[in-house]
């Protein structure tokens, strides 16, 4: 079974539907048939490749809302991060353009397939999220590439042209025909959306249903050849 999970390394709640939507897989039974592919996506396409303010001035100067209301927004997601093992730091967060970050993962894609993308997802969203570092910058993006195994060389390559860039233009490119207009957004095999970062019992739900649309059972027995068989009254 496929998943297709649209999501920017920028976004807060994409970490934590992440978090969300890996522990639902992680008790799934057919985990192992399970191929997640990951695709870019930008909130704010026009920000620099660093922005010299905080998340709380940016977000202000953005959406036009109160500071004080902002830093308390910033705590209740930090509070919800927290609950699912992620440790936000919005003192020490770079705000940046996340554009070359997601020209990486397409790079960890093709280098190791979609694991290797989904480690650079990782590191990334930790990155930015938790460690305070810049994903506007080469410098850090090499440092995260080969943290994950990517070589050195290579990254910085990539960085100093623009490959991927039209990777990353048609992913975003499929988000608007397809309707996405936020994230995080998780389809499955091609037939169910599920926006933002809903409850594990919810991907539970989605990725069991999925699975048995996906996958009938087939009953093999003739019409006219029922067998004996136990049931709630006996056998």
């Amino acid at each position: 079974m496929k998943i297709d999970i649209w999501s920017d390394i920028a976004c807060p709640w994409c970490y934590i539907g992440k978090r969300r939507f890996e522990a639902a897989l992680a008790r799934f039974p057919h985990r192992d048939q399970v191929e997640v592919h990951w695709h870019s996506f930008q909130l704010d396409p026009s920000l620099p490749d660093h922005f010299d303010g905080t998340e709380v001035e940016y977000l202000s100067e953005r959406k036009g809302i109160d500071p004080e209301q902002l830093a308390g927004m910033l705590d209740q997601v930090t509070v919800q991060a927290a609950g699912e093992g992620l440790s936000y730091d919005y003192d020490s967060l770079v705000v940046a353009n996340s554009f070359n970050a997601h020209r990486l993962i397409h790079l960890a894609k093709a280098e190791g397939g979609p694991k290797t993308a989904d480690a650079a997802k990782e590191a990334l969203l930790s990155a930015h999220f938790e460690k305070g570092m810049n994903i506007g910058s080469a410098d850090d993006l090499v440092q995260i590439g080969t943290g994950i195994g990517l070589s050195a060389d290579r990254v910085k390559a990539v960085l100093a042209t623009d490959e991927y860039a039209d990777a990353v233009n048609a992913d975003i490119a499929q988000a608007r025909s397809l309707g996405i207009s936020g994230v995080p957004f998780f389809v499955l095999d091609d037939k169910y959306g599920i926006s933002g970062a809903q409850p594990a019992d919810l991907f539970s739900s989605a990725l069991e249903q999925a699975w048995q649309e996906s996958h009938p059972l087939v009953n093999l027995t003739p019409v006219s050849a029922d067998g004996p068989a136990c049931g709630p009254d006996g056998c």
